[in-house]
Formats: C-alpha cells, structure tokens, sequence
C-alpha cells in the first residue's frame, strides 16, 4: 500500500486516540495529496517513518483519511469487514431482543462512513465514503456470510456521498424490501418508511 505521511508532530492527535487524518497534517512534499486515489487504502507514517496505522484516504476532503486500524498494512478485507459486523452485531444482540437496531454507526465500530440498521429481516445500509463504497461487493459477501438471506435496501442518497465524490441511488441489493417495515422497540410496534424515511428510515 502507499504512504500518507505527516508532517512533524502532526501524529500527536492520532496517538491520543483520534481517528481522523486533516488534509493540513500531511506532508505533501513526500506524499502529495493528489497522487492518491480517493477510497485507497494507505499506510500512515510519522514524519520520522514510524508506522501510525492503515487509512482510507480522499484527497479531495479535509478530512483526507480516516483510520481503519492502529496498525500499519492492515487494510480493510472481506474478512476484516466480517469481523467488525460480527462484533458489532454482537454487542447489539446482547441488549435489544427484538433485532431492530442500528447495526454499525460508522467510526466507532471501525467502519467510517457506514451506516447499518436492521429492522428484523430487512436491512438498511447507507454509505457515505469512497473506500466503503469501492468495498461494497465484499460488504455485502460478509453480512450474507453472518446473516444469510437478508433483505437489503442500499439507501445511498446522503449529501455527503456528493462531498465523497459519489452518485445517490436507492435499490435493493437482495431480496424484497417493501415501502414500510415493521419494527417493534421496547414494546412499542412502529413501521418505518426505509426507502422515503430520512437517512436510514
């Protein structure tokens, strides 16, 4: 993978826990931000070469990268992506019982710009980042790998996919998703209007 690195001291934030990479902290004189492709996955040095992480990067954003993994060559996979479902999906399934629930919020289950919430058998996904986007396929090989024969509704029409640079569309990747779903949340019987409904329904 190619390098993003930053200028001196500008990894103070990233070893503070933060997870997001300014387009004024990289060193554009050794990795010039227009040699990137936006969604490629990229290693994050130091400005002494010491390995930061593994970040999907725009080059086009002020925000340019955000970080995927603490760890250097550790780009996002198939494999990977099933892991972080599988625990967030986990960590859901143990407090709500009725499986009506935001599956993945993005940065903080180590997916950014990926939304998912789950109402029963229907899911909604919302994606609004280029490296997340270019992984769909894979994304939706992993949910069906954890949750076979889901239906699924790509609900792809936020404005910031056209900060990312990306088209809106809605469709349905799998099965049959229908105009209203029904959910139930602590008792409470409600239908959501996943395809009109505001973001993810």
């Amino acid at each position: 993978m190619p390098n993003l690195i930053l200028k001196a001291k500008s990894d103070r934030r990233l070893r503070q826990g933060h997870l997001w990479i300014y387009s004024n902290e990289v060193d554009v004189g050794k990795s010039p931000l227009q040699s990137f492709v936006a969604g490629e996955q990229v290693d994050v040095l130091d400005a002494k070469g010491k390995p930061l992480g593994t970040a999907i990067i725009n080059p086009k954003q002020l925000i340019c990268g955000r970080l995927v993994s603490r760890k250097a060559g550790q780009p996002l996979t198939q494999e990977r992506l099933k892991s972080r479902l599988k625990s967030a999906l986990a960590s859901r399934e143990a407090l709500f019982y009725d499986h009506c629930y935001r599956w993945v919020y993005g940065d903080s289950d180590g997916l950014p710009g990926l939304v998912i919430d789950r109402f029963g058998d229907v899911i909604v996904i919302q994606v609004s980042n280029a490296g997340i986007e270019l992984l769909l396929e894979a994304l939706l090989a992993a949910i069906n790998e954890l949750l076979p024969e889901l239906n699924i509704l790509l609900k792809n029409d936020g404005k910031m996919r056209a900060i990312e640079g990306l088209d809106e569309y809605v469709r349905v990747a799998q099965g049959d998703v229908p105009k209203l779903v029904p959910l139930k949340e602590n008792g409470v019987s409600f239908l959501a209007p996943v395809w009109d409904g505001q973001k993810t329904g």
